[in-house]
């Protein structure tokens, strides 16, 4: 049974744990604001002296995700803490694909996530070594039957997904990620290497957490939520984020079991 900490606050479990792998989107901010109430949390943590990681599946350095937050006027001292999936993706780039061509697909603001190897980026699908796919192309927002039409005859070719995320909340409008279009590439038959939460690389690259009494906190059933299964971790969904509506209408149990997962605690929002 998932406890709820709405009454008890977050402060009745932290002593629980050691590490804390905490989502920014969804529980720090929503796109437009900082959610201050988390921001207090995330204070008290370290005023502990408990280990903190802003576990994001932004598909861009940790560098750029900083000086986003710094605007949105989070501390330094919290901000110092983010890693993300485009940090991860880059790391297993570098390494392994830093002499092969690739075709970006998504929006201009994540081509800081290749300036480093920006000479490998090929105007052309038909002619890449493989796919970059930090999200959806600004002009084709909306429409996952263009990215299907797009990708159908490049199928051979591997494709980097540097954000498993389907969905996102900006402020009160919903939209589609990276995650999408990497689905129905592998519904297609094509080859997906994943970057970010659920998949274990990304908590691992972030700090060591080896027997360590962790807790991942997020609002996402599919990768929050879901890689703290993978990894044996406790976890904390908050309820009011993405899945908002769903947890409404049916329930936490109900909702969560839907999806294949469990939870330990839930709270409305992340609140000390």
């Amino acid at each position: 049974m998932t406890k709820n900490l709405d009454k008890e606050g977050f402060c009745s479990i932290v002593d629980n744990y050691e590490l804390f792998y905490i989502d920014l989107w969804g529980v720090v901010h929503n796109g437009i604001n900082l959610h201050h109430e988390a921001i207090k949390a995330l204070k008290e943590i370290l005023k502990k002296n408990k280990e903190l990681i802003l576990l994001t599946n932004a598909p861009r350095p940790n560098s750029a995700v900083k000086s986003f937050l710094s605007r949105m006027g989070l501390e330094k001292k919290i901000i110092e803490h983010v890693f993300t999936s485009g940090e991860a993706a880059l790391d297993f780039i570098k390494k392994n694909l830093l002499d092969k061509t690739f075709f970006h697909l998504g929006p201009p603001k994540d081509f800081d996530l290749f300036k480093d190897f920006e000479n490998k980026k090929s105007q052309s699908l038909k002619n890449c070594e493989y796919i970059l796919c930090t999200g959806l192309f600004d002009h084709q927002d909306d429409d996952l039957n263009y990215y299907k039409s797009l990708l159908e005859n490049n199928l051979e070719k591997k494709m980097i997904c540097t954000n498993p995320d389907l969905i996102v909340d900006r402020g009160d409008r919903r939209e589609l990620c990276a995650g999408s279009i990497a689905m129905i590439f592998e519904k297609m038959g094509g080859e997906v290497i994943y970057f970010g939460k659920p998949y274990p690389e990304v908590y691992n690259m972030a700090t060591n957490n080896k027997n360590k009494k962790t807790l991942s906190i997020g609002d996402n059933f599919n990768t929050d939520i879901r890689g703290a299964n993978l990894l044996n971790f406790d976890s904390l969904i908050i309820s009011n984020g993405i899945h908002k509506n769903e947890i409404e209408e049916k329930g936490l149990e109900k909702t969560s079991k839907s999806y294949e997962v469990i939870c330990n605690y839930v709270q409305t929002e992340l609140k000390w």
